[in-house]
């Protein structure tokens, strides 16, 4: 990836104020809505040249297997056992033996991703087999095109997990703008490329883009990296003791994840088989749903997990606590206002972004029906992002593992056993159930594990929450309806007007509730927002 210096390097870039916590959450806040958006404006371009259609679900269905291999190798290692592991040698300025721990890793990692896409090449079929059932008209092309995609989208896998170890190593430097900028510049590279390429090769444009975009956002990552004199080194010293440290923490992490999968491949399987274009409807209404935890709730929890470890590594956990404490807090208090209200507008918001081109209002009325049962879910999947690193930054990887495999069998089984009465909201509620679930065991086990962190505290802000809420939702329901009979909803702007209207109402509402209720969060809200306006 680069050389080794061996020789006396440049002073590392000094560290700025503006790396607090508040400011890196404000940061991967617009980072994250620009790329959140962009991934909206790449569906939306899929849907309108395609629709909700068997072409759509093979383009989902192809992500499945090669998102398998980054998940295994890099999506739960890097929070769950590098970032504590590498930052603690920057916390304790032993970062050559953080650069030869590093580097063993991002190896592993590329020789692995390597031969697993090998053997997923050989078996492309009957991988897709496993994980689909498609029953309807066009099954066998949907098949057939699955496995020509999937075999593109392998190439995106090894690019994607050294990029997210990449990512990991900045992340505990403080650096959250070039990772967040990484992933605006993949769904750039995916819409540019998919709508020049769909014309003439169709939907294989769009995998083609992925693959693109995925290497264009590893070469940022690689540069950032050569900025903050990382200094790579071609070794695989399996006996580092931060290598030992790292599997210690992160083998534990691959039988929780390898349930995550089987979850996945039920989900996927169950359905597929509800009918064309379900799938890619269900992928749709999810990543909806998922919009104010990729933009708030992860945002939150990846700025305040280095400072939480670096607290811990220090041993103080009574600032740890509070940190954890403040994230917790911050997430209930945006995530239960986004459920409410994405409820109350999945209609309009549905309609808004996706009916134009080759969709129609029937799939429209899938998308929204579909999202009403994901809403539910927000909040628990939102307090996911702390209480799972609220276990990593001390170092305990195995209980968080655990409670996942017991709320994956349960989802698994409540998907299994409302599929059938409930169809596709069926899977769309037993996903939402799993997720608060996982939300309350997550916390009484981590109480257990470092004692009390505010638990009247946090009892207290989520009831002022849904109080105010409730109040929020019923404004914008009725703004809403009373809009959809004034204005004409055929035409796109105005259907964004409505959706528009909506939101601004729902906010000036909960903001004057949590005001009138003095929530201390609005204070803290109003607090940024002045020193924001007087800079």
């Amino acid at each position: 990836m680069y050389q080794a210096k061996h020789e006396a390097r440049p002073q590392k870039p000094q560290k700025k104020k503006s790396t607090s916590v508040l400011y890196a959450a404000g940061m991967l806040t617009i980072m994250m809505t620009i790329s959140r958006v962009l991934g909206f404006v790449r569906d939306i371009s899929v849907s309108g040249m395609f629709g909700i259609s068997w072409q759509a679900d093979a383009y989902t269905a192809a992500f499945i297997v090669p998102d398998l291999i980054y998940f295994a190798l890099v999506g739960g290692g890097l929070s769950s056992a590098f970032i504590p592991v590498f930052s603690s040698y920057l916390a304790t300025e032993k970062e050559e033996d953080g650069y030869v721990m590093a580097s063993t890793i991002l190896n592993i990692v590329a020789i692995v991703s390597m031969v697993l896409i090998a053997i997923g090449m050989v078996f492309t079929p009957q991988m897709v087999d496993l994980l689909t059932d498609f029953r309807h008209e066009e099954a066998e092309q949907t098949t057939a095109l699955t496995i020509l995609l999937t075999r593109i989208m392998f190439a995106q896998s090894f690019f994607m997990c050294l990029a997210g170890i990449s990512q990991g190593i900045l992340q505990c430097y403080k650096e959250f703008t070039i990772p967040a900028l990484g992933a605006v510049v993949y769904n750039i590279a995916i819409i540019v490329i998919g709508l020049l390429l769909a014309q003439k090769i169709g939907i294989m444009g769009f995998t083609i883009g992925v693959v693109a975009g995925a290497a264009l956002n590893l070469l940022m990552q690689i540069r950032a990296m050569r900025q903050y004199r990382f200094s790579y080194r071609l070794t695989l010293n399996l006996h580092h003791p931060g290598v030992k440290k790292f599997f210690l923490l992160f083998m534990p992490v691959v039988l929780g994840l390898s349930m995550n999968e089987i979850n996945l491949v039920v989900s996927q399987y169950l359905a597929s088989s509800l009918g064309e274009g379900v799938m890619y409807a269900l992928k749709q209404a999810q990543r909806i749903m998922m919009l104010p935890v990729g933009i708030f709730a992860a945002a939150i929890g990846l700025s305040v997990f280095p400072t939480m470890t670096g607290h811990v590594a220090r041993g103080e956990m009574e600032a740890y606590k509070q940190n954890l404490t403040m994230g917790l807090r911050t997430i209930i208090f945006i995530t239960l206002p986004a459920s409410v209200g994405l409820m109350a507008l999945s209609h309009p918001v549905v309609r808004a972004m996706y009916q134009q081109g080759a969709v129609t209002y029937a799939q429209v009325e899938l998308v929204s029906a579909i999202l009403v049962f994901y809403c539910i879910g927000i909040v628990g999947y939102g307090a996911q992002q702390i209480l799972n690193r609220g276990f990593y930054a001390v170092q305990d990887t195995k209980s968080p593992v655990l409670i996942n495999i017991f709320v994956l069998l349960f989802n698994i089984v409540l998907s299994i056993a409302l599929v059938e009465p409930l169809e596709y909201r069926g899977l769309a509620l037993a996903y939402s159930l799993t997720g608060l679930l996982s939300m309350a065991v997550l916390g009484i086990f981590l109480r257990r594990k470092i004692g009390p962190y505010g638990g009247s505290v946090l009892v207290k802000s989520a009831l002022q929450s849904v109080v105010a809420s409730a109040v929020m939702g019923v404004a914008v329901y009725y703004t809403a309806a009373g809009l959809e009979q004034v204005l004409d909803v055929t035409n796109k702007l105005m259907q964004v007007a409505q959706v528009a209207a909506g939101i601004g109402v729902g906010v000036v509402v909960y903001a004057v509730m949590a005001i009138v209720m003095r929530m201390e969060e609005a204070r803290m809200v109003l607090g940024v927002v002045k020193r924001k306006l007087r800079r």
